[in-house]
C-alpha cells in the first residue's frame, strides 16, 4: 500500500514538473511545400527533443496521430507515455508560420493519467 502511494505521489510531482515546463515550451519546423504541414511523425519527434532539451533527461515517449496543418491556432493533441505506463496529454497548437516554416506553442494537461491495469 505503501509503495502505490510513493508512486502515485512521485508521479503526480513528476507531471507538475513536466507541465510547468511544457507550458512555455515552443518549437519550429521547416518543410519543403507550398502547403506547410508537420506529420504526425516528425512532430512527435520534436515535442520529444524539445521537452528532452528543457528537461536534460533523455527523450520521452511522444506519439500525435494526426498531422499539424500549418495555420495559426490549429491544433492537435499528442500523448506522452511514461516507463510505468501512465500518459499525460499534450496540446500542439500552431503560433504562427513563415513561408514553409511552422512554428507552435506546446501544453501538457495538468494532470495525467495512471497505467492501466
Amino acid at each position: 500500500m505503501t509503495n502505490a502511494r510513493m508512486t502515485a505521489v512521485t508521479w503526480s510531482l513528476s507531471v507538475v514538473a513536466v507541465s510547468a515546463l511544457l507550458a512555455g515550451c515552443s518549437g519550429e519546423i521547416s518543410v519543403g511545400n507550398s502547403d506547410p504541414k508537420l506529420s504526425a511523425d516528425k512532430l512527435a519527434t520534436t515535442v520529444s527533443e524539445k521537452l528532452a532539451a528543457t528537461t536534460g533527461r533523455p527523450k520521452p515517449d511522444v506519439t500525435c496521430p494526426d498531422d499539424l496543418v500549418g495555420k495559426v491556432g490549429n491544433t492537435t493533441r499528442c500523448t506522452l507515455t511514461a516507463n510505468d505506463g501512465s500518459t499525460l496529454g499534450v496540446t500542439v497548437k500552431v503560433s504562427s508560420v513563415d513561408g514553409s516554416k511552422v512554428n507552435f506553442d506546446i501544453k501538457a494537461d495538468d494532470t495525467a493519467s495512471p497505467a492501466a491495469n
